[in-house]
C-alpha cells in the first residue's frame, strides 16, 4: 500500500485526464514555505470544528416533537428544521472551501466558529417555527464556512502515517457526531437545563465554538493555495437554485397538497443542473477555475468514491430522522430514551472505525463491502423485531440490530473519505474537501426528505409498526446498492 500524497503523484493519478494532470502539475505548493505541521491540539481542534457541524445535523431529530409541540409547527416544518440546515451547509460548502484557499484556512476555520457561535444562540432564542428555520439556515451557512477548512487543514499539514491516522479520525468523527447528536440531544432536552428545554440543544454550541476559535489561533497553521481562484458566482448560484430545486419540493410539497411551484422546480432540477456542469465544463475549458472541477470528478476514486457516498448517507440521514420520531411518536418513549437507544449503534461505529485501519491495509475496500452487508443485516434485524412484536417492543429489543447497523455504519465511513480524497491534489485540498462535504449533506438532506417524507406520509395511515419497516427495507435496498458500488472502488486504499 503506497504512502498517501507523497512529493512523487501515485501511477493512477497520472493515467487520469490530461486536464487533471495539468492541474496538478502547474500547481504550486499550498503556500511559499511549507506549513508547520499540525500539532496533536491542532488536529483536536480542527476536528472539534468537525464534530459540531455534524452533529447539529442530527442534534434536533429527538427534539423535533418537542419543538413541534412548543412551537406549534407541522410535519412539513418538522423536515426544514433538520433539511434546512443541510440544504445551505451543502450549497456554500465548495464555496467555503475556495475562500479557504483564498484567504487562509485557519482564518475561515475562525470565522466560521464565530458565526457558528452567534447563529446557535439565534436558534436558541428563536421565538416562532419561521425564525428557527431562519436561523437554522444560518447555522447551517456558518458550518459550510468552517467544515471544508478541516479536511484542507489536514491535506495540507500532514504526511504518510500522520495523514493516513488524521482522515480515519476524521471519517470516525463524522459518524460518531451523528450518532453522539441523537443521544445528547435527548438528554439536554430532559435536562431541562435553567429551564430552557429544547433551546439548549443550540445554546451548549456557544461556548464550545468559542473555545474552538480561541484554540484555532495559537495551534492551527495557516495554511492557503499559491494560486487561488476567483468566486465562480455564475456557478455557486446555479448549484444553489439545482439543491433547492430538488430538495425543498421533496420536503414541503406532500404536506401542501403538491401546489405548482412544488411541481416547476421538480421540473426545472434536471435542466438546473445540466446548466451547472456546462458552465463549469466552459469555465474550466476557457482557462478559468470552476467551482467544480468538471476534469477533477474524472479522477476514478473521487467519482466512484462520490457516487457511492450518495445512497450511503442518504439512507443515514432518513434513518437518523425516522428512528427518532418513531421512538417519540410510535412507541411513546421520552427524548432521554429515544437518544439512548442510539447508544448500541454508537458503540458499534466506534469498535467498528478502530479496526478499520488495522483491516483496510490487509483487506482494502472489501472491508466496506463487508460494513454494508452487515449494515443491510442490521437494518432487516431491525425491520423484523418492530414488525413481528410491535405491541410489547421495547428500546431494548432493537438493541442487535442498532449494534449490527452501526458496526456496518463504522466499517464502511472513514475508508469512504479517503477514497474520495487520496487522489486530490493538494493544491486543490479546499475544493476536494467541499466537493465530498457537499456531497454528504446533499445526501443526508435528501435522505430527510424521501424516506423522512414517506414514513410521516404513512405512519398516520399504516401506524408506525407497518411505517417503519417499510422504510427501513428501502434502506436496506439503498445499503445493497452501496456493497455493490464498493465493488467497484480501487481495492487498495493509497
Amino acid at each position: 500500500m503506497s504512502t498517501p500524497q507523497t512529493s512523487s503523484a501515485p501511477r493512477s493519478r497520472a493515467a487520469v485526464l490530461p486536464s487533471v494532470t495539468r492541474i496538478s502539475r502547474a500547481a504550486a505548493p499550498d503556500s511559499p514555505h511549507p506549513p508547520s505541521l499540525l500539532s496533536p491540539i491542532g488536529l483536536l481542534t480542527v476536528l472539534l470544528g468537525a464534530f459540531l457541524p455534524m452533529l447539529d445535523f442530527f442534534i434536533v431529530n429527538v427534539a423535533l416533537p418537542t419543538i413541534e409541540r412548543d412551537l406549534t409547527a407541522g410535519p412539513a416544518t418538522l423536515e426544514l428544521f433538520v433539511a434546512g440546515y443541510g440544504i445551505s451547509y451543502a450549497v456554500l460548502l465548495v464555496l467555503g472551501g475556495r475562500l479557504g484557499d483564498r484567504y487562509g484556512r485557519r482564518r475561515l476555520f475562525i470565522t466560521g466558529a464565530l458565526l457558528f457561535a452567534l447563529t446557535s444562540l439565534a436558534c436558541g432564542v428563536a421565538p416562532t417555527a419561521g425564525a428557527l428555520v431562519a436561523a437554522r439556515a444560518a447555522q447551517g451557512a456558518a458550518s459550510a464556512m468552517m467544515l471544508p477548512q478541516v479536511l484542507a487543514t489536514i491535506q495540507s499539514t500532514t504526511e504518510g502515517h500522520r495523514r493516513t491516522r488524521a482522515m480515519g479520525i476524521y471519517g470516525a468523527v463524522g459518524g460518531i457526531a451523528t450518532v453522539i447528536g441523537q443521544v445528547l440531544g435527548g438528554v439536554l432536552v430532559t435536562a431541562n437545563l435553567f429551564g430552557t428545554g429544547w433551546r439548549f440543544i443550540f445554546l451548549v454550541n456557544v461556548p464550545v465554538a468559542l473555545v474552538a476559535s480561541v484554540l484555532a489561533v495559537r495551534s492551527v497553521p495557516e495554511t492557503r493555495s499559491a494560486h487561488p481562484a476567483r468566486t465562480d458566482v455564475p456557478g455557486t448560484a446555479l448549484l444553489a437554485s439545482a439543491l433547492l430545486a430538488l430538495l425543498v419540493p421533496l420536503m414541503e410539497g406532500r404536506s401542501l397538497g403538491w401546489p405548482w411551484w412544488s411541481r416547476l422546480l421538480l421540473g426545472a432540477f434536471p435542466f438546473l443542473l445540466a446548466g451547472f456542469v456546462a458552465v463549469e465544463r466552459r469555465t474550466e475549458r476557457n482557462g478559468g477555475v470552476p467551482l467544480v472541477p468538471i476534469s477533477l470528478l474524472q479522477v476514478r476514486g473521487l467519482r466512484l468514491g462520490l457516487t457511492t457516498a450518495v445512497p450511503f448517507f442518504a439512507g443515514f440521514g432518513g434513518f437518523m430522522m425516522v428512528i427518532a420520531v418513531a421512538l417519540q411518536v410510535g412507541m411513546h418513549e421520552g427524548p432521554i430514551s429515544a437518544g439512548l437507544s442510539m447508544v448500541p449503534m454508537a458503540t458499534g461505529f466506534f469498535l467498528a472505525s478502530l479496526s478499520g485501519p488495522r483491516l483496510l491495509p490487509r483487506f482494502g475496500t472489501r472491508v466496506m463491502t463487508f460494513g454494508a452487508l452487515l449494515q443491510a443485516v442490521g437494518l432487516a434485524v431491525l425491520a423484523a423485531t418492530v414488525y413481528a412484536d410491535w405491541s410489547h417492543i421495547s428500546p431494548y429489543a432493537l438493541i442487535p440490530g442498532m449494534a449490527i447497523t452501526g458496526i456496518g455504519q463504522g466499517l464502511v465511513m472513514p475508508p469512504l473519505f479517503r477514497v474520495v480524497l487520496a487522489d486530490v491534489p493538494a493544491d486543490r485540498a479546499g475544493v476536494g474537501g467541499g466537493i465530498m462535504a457537499t456531497t454528504q449533506q446533499s445526501s443526508l438532506a435528501l435522505g430527510v426528505a424521501t424516506l423522512g417524507t414517506l414514513f410521516l406520509a404513512l405512519s398516520p395511515s399504516l401506524g408506525t409498526r407497518d411505517a417503519l419497516p417499510l422504510v427501513l427495507t428501502i434502506q436496506l435496498a439503498m445499503t445493497l446498492v452501496v456493497a455493490v458500488l464498493t465493488t467497484r472502488l480501487p481495492r487498495a486504499l493509497s
